[in-house]
């Protein structure tokens, strides 16, 4: 088992899973509007100040989408050699064009270092906004850039399980996919598939 995930770990990781598989072989987006995105940004308190009481508009909608898109095609590359997970095969923003827009969304609210020294601990730094204000799309967008440059990233993978779209962080050294549902429907079709072609 790996060491905890770091928060900005799940949290990069929790944007990318809101495109996820739908049950009914398609795909869902759990960002399809501002309502969705109101209650992931409440079940993830700590994106924002407040976010018990945030509420998404348009903008905010579409700032994370864009932001969303990036975050993926970064995952694609970071799986290399191994393809991307089936939902972004065919739609991958090119590379300059992910770092620019996940940079871009990174500057989106200034930040001061903070300086954190309890008596018994060592000194740590946190970030902080300069005005008190804090911007969802920078907090998205600096959790990635902290995995991605993190060494978590080094565990990531596409799942590649009928059907599913997850990127997942693999935990141990024989785990091939996001969950154990995904490794049943694996092995089912890799048995259909030998049973067919031996018939």
């Amino acid at each position: 088992m790996s060491d905890p995930l770091a928060p900005e770990a799940r949290l990069c990781l929790d944007l990318a899973l809101t495109v996820r598989h739908d049950g009914h072989g398609g795909v869902a987006d759990d960002l399809s509007d501002a309502a969705g995105l109101t209650a992931w940004v409440r079940d993830h308190p700590e994106t924002v100040p407040d976010a018990h009481r945030w509420v998404a508009d348009e903008d905010d909608l579409t700032a994370v989408r864009e932001l969303r898109a990036a975050v993926r095609a970064l995952f694609a590359l970071a799986v290399r050699p191994a393809e991307p997970s089936p939902a972004d095969a065919t739609r991958l923003l090119p590379l300059p064009d992910a770092l620019a827009r996940l940079n871009d969304a990174a500057a989106r609210t200034p930040t001061v270092p903070v300086l954190h020294w309890d008596d018994d601990a060592e000194p740590a730094v946190s970030r902080q906004a300069s005005d008190g204000s804090e911007d969802l799309t920078a907090a998205l967008a600096q959790a990635a850039i902290a995995f991605l440059s993190g060494p978590d990233r080094q565990r990531l993978r596409a799942c590649h399980a009928p059907r599913c779209v997850r990127y997942f962080l693999k935990e141990h050294p024989r785990q091939e996919w996001c969950k154990p549902s995904c490794g049943n429907r694996a092995r089912v079709a890799r048995h259909h598939e030998r049973h067919r072609s031996t018939v």
